[in-house]
């Protein structure tokens, strides 16, 4: 399985180091595709990511994809988001290292539950909302004033 070189650098030209709403959405988004949906299984069109094939890896797998999944929280922390949020957003990283741990079982569920997708959803649902100016269409942000 390889990444195309154009699909890694669009995804490596997307991780600003600001700390706005809108450069703080490019980089989750950048993270979430790069743990959920960076690689095309061979002879299929699913698309896996980091979490899905590092946490084959017994135990060390699931603690790095964990973290990075935190990581995702972390950045919903530093942008205000409400409680309730975080803690929905820190119960879908839980529960896929929970069910990830176990072996087998775990990384067949690491390829359904993509709980860094349900986060990100959860991410851009409240942007939108309180920050609109971070909306993108086709890769532009939406100057709303």
């Amino acid at each position: 399985m390889t990444m195309r070189q154009e699909d890694f650098d669009r995804m490596a030209g997307q991780l600003p180091l600001g700390r706005d709403p809108a450069s703080v959405r490019r980089r989750l988004e950048a993270m979430e595709a790069l743990l959920e949906r960076a690689f095309v299984l061979p002879g299929t069109s699913y698309r896996v990511g980091l979490d899905a094939l590092v946490g084959l890896v017994p135990v060390v797998g699931d603690l790095v994809t964990t973290a990075m999944g935190a990581w995702l929280v972390w950045e919903a922390r530093n942008l205000g988001m409400p409680k309730f949020h975080l803690v929905r957003m820190g119960g879908n990283v839980g529960f896929d290292a929970l069910i990830g741990a176990i072996p087998l079982v775990g990384d067949v569920f690491d390829f359904a539950f993509r709980s860094n997708s349900r986060n990100l959803r959860i991410v851009k649902r409240w942007l939108d909302k309180h920050h609109p100016e971070t909306r993108l269409i086709e890769g532009e942000v939406i100057d709303r004033r």
